[in-house]
């Protein structure tokens, strides 16, 4: 649309200062803004808003408008709300450098203009995700209070009917449309369907494919575009396989394979916008990382219990803000490990477990985000805040479970770990003190070395496995774990390969029986004559005693083993 039209609708009352001869001007979009330095919110064309909150004095005219005509924006538009009249500086700054200026008549609310002009400039250029982009401009300038990505979400599905969600790489929802549900608004994206969304754009980026990604699942559809923050590059492989791990997802519900380039340049800037959210968010957790940091400080150089109580005294109120009550706490321990042993993986892994341990059923980010995660190396250690219980309670129950947790992150991050590297985590349980945080931190990190011993890209175990012969086989040195199995299992393996005996499966499940002939009998539906007639097989090939405690554990634990 043109300045001119501006004028010729009397309902925005706008009143021209000076630049008649540039009412020829093109409008394609419109920003509102009180920055004194706007430009890097700027991308030309655009009708400038202002309260001349910016304005301390006549001096600060001329730099204000100096800047816009760098930015080629279409005109200014000033509010006479705040000061009365336009102050004289600032209509003859707009003279000099020959730049439009209309005043706001103080009845005119700025989103009356901006709506106008977007539905001006979206009806004439139909399609065009400009419209979209500038209005985001506008509100993400004004702060967290501009509404996040589910306002560029929103105006994406408003303005151009894309359905689109925004995902971090755990497939967790950070933002999309609702549907009524059972309980109330629910995500219009199934955990499962964010799950294989966010794994396939972790393979995609890994292998290097130009974006955006397109995956269809079912009848339906997704381009996936990344995420990422601002200092994030993607030059070398190196920073590849970290940055995807870390980046956000847009997906849309298109086929943006026929996209105009165009429309495709505009969508990036879209997630540019979202990237700006991300950004806050991830600056919010400096605070939480600064305390995990100075916590895991005083448990590594043995300071005094009374110390490190007082300190997560201070953290406390951070985490769990209006609790009120000295938490319980648990710690995970994380680790990434790059296959060829390059690379600094804790930075990697503190942001993994940052998006891992959000709690996505509590309301708002501010609300979900509530661990605080330090990193010494490789390594990345959270400290989750538990809520007191009451009673008779310890709260050892509560809080996160280790098999949940390899549940939910598995799928998507295989794909993003596979061929370079792998994640582990441990789990302690929980304490309710300051003196219990040191062993809490040792039993996480002996967690975690059992994941290490287990096969798969990511792996998880708990505190509960501390407590049995899982704990000793992963320490167990290979050779000797090769020779120990051999000897027992070697000789039942070759007979089934000659025989087609089936030893092996008899034995695992006569152990499971807890050697009842009876029921390991009826579990593989044999006769009993049969099963003994088996088991003797297995005693005479190995020289052992099945009727022997010592004989059964030893199986039991090459068949672990092996």
């Amino acid at each position: 649309m043109r300045l001119r039209a501006l004028l010729d609708t009397d309902a925005l009352g706008l009143r021209l200062l000076g630049g008649e001869d540039e009412l020829d001007r093109g409008v394609r979009g419109v920003m509102t803004t009180d920055l004194r330095d706007p430009s890097r919110y700027l991308s030309g064309g655009e009708l400038v808003l202002t309260g001349l909150a910016w304005r301390r004095g006549a001096a600060d005219s001329e730099p204000f408008v100096r800047i816009l005509v760098q930015a080629g924006v279409a005109a200014l538009a000033a509010g006479e709300a705040e000061l009365g009249d336009v102050p004289d500086d600032l209509v003859v700054a707009c003279a000099r450098h020959r730049l439009p200026l209309f005043a706001v008549h103080e009845s005119v609310a700025f989103a009356t203009i901006t709506e106008h002009v977007v539905r001006q400039v979206s009806g004439e250029r139909a399609g065009d995700l400009a419209a979209v982009v500038d209005r985001h401009r506008r509100m993400m300038t004004s702060g967290p209070a501009g509404g996040g990505p589910d306002v560029v979400l929103d105006l994406l599905g408003s303005d151009l009917d894309l359905r689109a969600w925004v995902l971090s790489p755990t497939g967790r929802l950070i933002a999309g449309p609702k549907v009524a549900g059972p309980r109330g608004a629910e995500p219009a994206l199934p955990a499962d369907v964010c799950g294989r969304l966010a794994a396939e754009q972790l393979t995609a980026a890994r292998t290097g494919r130009p974006g955006p990604h397109r995956v269809t699942l079912g009848q339906i559809t997704y381009s996936l575009f990344p995420v990422r923050g601002s200092g994030h590059s993607a030059s070398t492989a190196r920073d590849v396989r970290e940055t995807v791990l870390s980046d956000w997802l847009l997906a849309v519900e298109a086929d943006a394979g026929d996209w105009a380039e165009e429309r495709l340049d505009l969508l990036q800037g879209v997630t540019q916008l979202i990237a700006v959210e991300r950004d806050r968010r991830d600056a919010a957790r400096a605070v939480r990382r600064r305390l995990a940091q100075e916590v895991l400080e005083l448990l590594q150089t043995g300071a005094a219990p009374a110390e490190t109580a007082a300190r997560l005294r201070v953290a406390a109120p951070v985490l769990l803000p209006g609790l009120g009550t000295a938490p319980h706490w648990q710690v995970v321990v994380a680790r990434v490990d790059w296959d060829g042993g390059e690379g600094d993986g804790g930075p990697v892994a503190r942001a993994l477990l940052e998006e891992i341990l959000v709690d996505p059923a509590s309301a708002g980010p501010e609300h979900s985000d509530r661990i605080a995660v330090a990193h010494t190396g490789d390594e990345a250690i959270a400290l989750v805040p538990l809520p007191a219980v009451t009673g008779d309670h310890d709260g050892a129950g509560a809080g996160v479970v280790a098999d949940v947790l390899l549940e939910a992150v598995r799928a998507p991050l295989s794909a993003g770990l596979d061929g370079d590297g792998r994640l582990t985590l441990g789990v302690s349980a929980a304490v309710h003190s300051a003196e219990g945080l040191r062993g809490a931190l040792e039993e996480a990190r002996h967690a975690r070395r059992v994941a290490a011993a287990r096969q798969g890209r990511v792996c998880a175990a708990g505190h509960q496995e501390l407590a049995s012969h899982v704990l000793l086989l992963p320490f167990v040195p290979d050779d000797v774990r090769r020779a120990f199995t051999a000897r027992l299992l070697d000789p039942l393996r070759d007979y089934d390969r000659r025989h087609r005996a089936e030893l092996i499966p008899t034995l695992e499940a006569f152990l499971e029986c807890d050697g009842s002939w009876t029921r390991c009998a009826s579990r593989l539906h044999l006769h009993v004559n049969t099963l003994r007639y088996r088991v003797g097989r297995i005693e005479q090939l190995t020289g052992r005693d099945l009727s022997r405690l010592e004989d059964k554990l030893d199986f039991f634990l090459a068949l672990r083993m092996s």
